[in-house]
């Protein structure tokens, strides 16, 4: 299916390491993490970007016409290559077809391969003479968060063989290799300025020079030109058409659907399995592996790869907790989340419900994990988290922000939910229960947690569940905003904490004051601190992030809370993948195509923001596909 052209339409090609290549439908590059090779030099963390794109021209015996095009400051767009594409295709994988003035149809593809570091580009005639191509990679080789500018140190000598080309931009920085049916040229250069829409729209930095150390040239007229970029130790054995093809093969067999996308976001963590969170700038956080391996994994029946990711998490877990973050480089895990090790026991529950076999060796594993953050959280650990004497978990302390409303900027939190949280205590009850089908010694804390939630949360003035009580840990305090995080008292969770009426009131006042077509905002629009729109500067977007954004993957939870309290008939399932699920699709997914983003505006249009590509999003978009089966 052909695109329309936009630059706010964007690709993605992952490599199952935790780097990519990505862009968008024109070709302009708009992020500083748009990439033609964009690798994990310790997957799936430590990325770097080695090369940023190329400049590419075809040259006729007349005439030169552009097939790429940039922006650079202030707003210039050099060249014109934008203006000549006809048509780009998403799927199989992206690729563009231009015409030129003369008439000379040309195509251009782009292929990741997953398994390697390496990008695959070709550009083949399909109507016309053809002639000469010319095309010159951007080189950086930076971290991917920075910049990249003009200086001395950079290497403008490369390796030339036939065949292959090899640059080593800086010491420390792995080499770029180029293996191609052309002739290269070198020519260093730097070109200067290239200027990123998305970047300066977010406040930040958006001015970047590259490095050109030369020029690769084809005669199209002899047969399609391909050029494959790997960063160095990951050069294909295959040819550039063996590549081709068994990407092909493969992707036809996955289908174009959204569990095809589930690929994406599964990657290797040591001789395991994790879950990047989102691209193009999140690694894998523990809460979102939990929480997406539930639709990306189980859901979809990549049942192993679910085991896989539940095993290599579970040797992490510290003093009850599981890290909410492995950082790109050089520091120790940060384990600043009270609900991440609670939705490990929920994953851990919903793998062994879906698992046809598990190994005694394996279960012993998963149960030593759960047993492990049980007696942790019940004894106390970081952060102030521990089970009070009313069998609820406290958690919180100033200026460390603890739950999936996380949003800091500088010293502000900007949402704290000190004391104890409405969806952790669901997570907290759902575990301690889970926990008692491995050791019955939890079934007495369960059920006195699930008693003292039923006195103390329902507001039965306003018909819905209190967010925070013991707000601040302050006996009796009480945080009444209407939020989603109530939502998983009835849905998203293997046991339901609320039922009958109350939990009837709950969905009821959700979907009147929260749903939207994209999914539930994170604030009711009629509270004085709600925000609209998601965009400014980095202060004025993190203070929208949870006072009123919307989130995709909260539908998951809030679509199966919706079918229990209607008793989950047929044509409830059919209602609600009308209501819901496919006007989700149909809203978000030309943002990031074939996938779901992170968040959108809680006004309408309620516009994509964030991550383009959100595993969670994805996962809960899969986990309600399964349901309404």
């Amino acid at each position: 299916m052909a695109l329309a052209l936009n630059e706010t339409i964007e690709w993605l090609e992952a490599d199952g390491l935790g780097g990519f290549a990505s862009g968008t439908a024109t070709g302009v590059r708009t992020r500083r993490y748009h990439a033609l090779l964009l690798v994990a030099t310790r997957p799936p963390g430590g990325r770097m970007v080695l090369v940023n794109g190329v400049e590419a021209w075809l040259e006729t015996r007349g005439a030169k016409f552009a097939l790429s095009s940039d922006r650079y400051d202030p707003g210039v767009i050099h060249p014109d290559g934008a203006g000549h594409i006809e048509a780009f295709e998403p799927r199989p994988h992206p690729q563009w077809r231009l015409r030129l003035p003369d008439a000379t149809r040309i195509e251009h593809g782009i292929i990741v391969a997953p398994g390697r570091a390496s990008t695959l580009l070709y550009w083949k005639v399909l109507e016309g003479a053809g002639g000469t191509l010319i095309v010159r990679p951007f080189i950086s080789g930076r971290d991917y968060h920075s910049l990249h500018r003009e200086n001395a140190a950079f290497n403008f000598n490369p390796e030339i063989d036939i065949g292959r080309v090899i640059v080593r931009p800086y010491d420390g920085v792995p080499a770029t290799v180029f293996d191609s049916n052309a002739e290269f040229t070198p020519q260093p250069n730097w070109y200067r300025n290239f200027m990123y829409e998305q970047e300066k729209a977010r406040g930040l930095d958006y001015k970047e020079d590259l490095a050109v150390a030369g020029f690769f040239r084809w005669e199209l007229r002899r047969g399609p030109a391909h050029l494959i970029i790997s960063a160095q130790g990951h050069e294909p054995e295959e040819s550039a058409a063996r590549i081709r093809a068994g990407e092909l093969r493969r992707r036809r067999h996955l289908g174009a659907s959204l569990a095809a996308a589930a690929d994406a976001y599964i990657v290797r963590r040591g001789s395991g399995r994790t879950i990047i969170a989102g691209y193009p700038w999140f690694t894998d956080w523990g809460r979102d592996t939990f929480i997406s391996m539930r639709g990306l994994c189980l859901a979809t029946g990549r049942v192993e790869r679910a085991r896989e990711i539940l095993l290599q998490w579970s040797q992490t877990v510290s003093e009850g907790m599981l890290p909410n973050r492995f950082p790109d480089a050089g520091e120790q895990p940060e384990f600043n989340s009270v609900d991440a090790s609670l939705w490990f026991v929920v994953a851990v529950h919903d793998f062994m419900r879906g698992a046809k076999r598990v190994s005694a060796a394996d279960r012993q594993a998963l149960h030593n994990a759960v047993d492990a953050i049980l007696e942790g959280y019940a004894k106390g650990t970081r952060f102030g988290i521990r089970m009070d004497s009313d069998g609820l978990l406290r958690a919180g302390q100033p200026g460390v922000q603890l739950t999936w409303m996380d949003a800091k900027v500088g010293d502000w939190v900007v949402t704290p939910r000190i004391g104890k949280p409405v969806e952790v205590q669901a997570l907290w009850i759902n575990a301690l229960r889970i926990g008692a089908g491995f050791d019955r010694r939890w079934a007495q804390a369960a059920g006195a947690a699930a008693q003292s939630f039923a006195q103390r949360f329902f507001d039965a003035e306003r018909g819905y569940l209190y967010d925070v009580v013991d707000a601040d840990h302050r006996p009796g305090a009480i945080d009444r905003a209407l939020r989603p995080n109530q939502i998983f008292a009835v849905g998203g969770l293997p046991y339901q904490i609320v039922e009958g009426e109350r939990a009837r009131a709950i969905v009821d006042i959700v979907e009147a004051r929260l749903l939207t077509p994209a999914g539930l905002r994170t604030l009711d629009p009629g509270d004085p601190h709600y925000k609209a729109h998601y965009e400014g500067g980095v202060r004025e977007r993190d203070a929208a992030y949870h006072q009123g954004t919307v989130w995709p993957w909260l539908m998951g939870p809030f679509v199966e809370a919706w079918l229990r309290v209607r008793g989950a008939t047929r044509a409830a399932k059919d209602e609600a993948r009308a209501r819901f699920l496919e006007p989700m699709l149909k809203l978000l997914d030309p943002a990031g195509i074939g996938h779901l983003p992170e968040i959108a505006d809680g006004d309408a249009p309620h516009t994509a923001r964030g991550c383009p590509f959100q595993a969670w999003s994805v996962g809960e978009a899969l986990r309600i596909q399964r349901m309404l089966e």
